[in-house]
């Protein structure tokens, strides 16, 4: 009699030898095609990460600053929970949580600004009363760094110190 775990193993084994007799069958002209379909998606992704280059310095730089901003984030969030702390640490914790939540906003929205207005791809960090901003651009043009200056001031009420600068 053939129990559960004979019959497995025949029925894996017959699978085994149905697909090595298929693959030994099979033309080689299959195999090439292949070969060369796969090395041509090869080809493919290397251009893909060429294109992508330009960008890991803007992706690098985010990178930086969220895990920067991820463990304020942690800390004032320990701050928050703790029941040792006081109720004025704990407002100011909030608020400052409630800062950073509208300095990415704000970081997010004038890096699209300037994608929609000078089609540059940019980096914008905020601190407090300053704007640095980076973009990624084959011309370092005095009057685009000008515009794009003038842009970003535009958005604010009160005068605000920005740095432009060109990779």
């Amino acid at each position: 009699m053939i129990n559960k775990q004979n019959l497995w193993f025949l029925t894996l084994f017959s699978l085994i030898l149905v697909l090595s007799v298929y693959y030994i069958t099979m033309p080689n002209e299959l195999l090439l095609k292949e070969e060369i379909s796969s090395n041509n998606q090869d080809l493919e992704t290397e251009k893909v990460n060429v294109e992508l280059e330009e960008s890991e310095i803007l992706v690098a730089l985010r990178v930086d600053l969220e895990e920067e901003r991820l463990t304020l984030k942690k800390d004032l969030e320990s701050i928050l929970t703790s029941s040792e702390t006081t109720t004025d640490e704990k407002n100011e914790a909030y608020d400052k949580l409630k800062y950073l939540n509208t300095v990415f906003g704000e970081e997010e929205k004038l890096e699209n600004k300037i994608k929609e207005t000078f089609n540059i791809e940019s980096f914008v960090e905020i601190n407090n009363n300053e704007i640095n901003i980076i973009a990624i651009s084959n011309s370092h043009d005095i009057k685009l760094a000008n515009d794009i200056m003038r842009t970003v001031q535009s958005q604010y009420e009160n005068k605000v110190y920005i740095t432009v600068s060109f990779k």
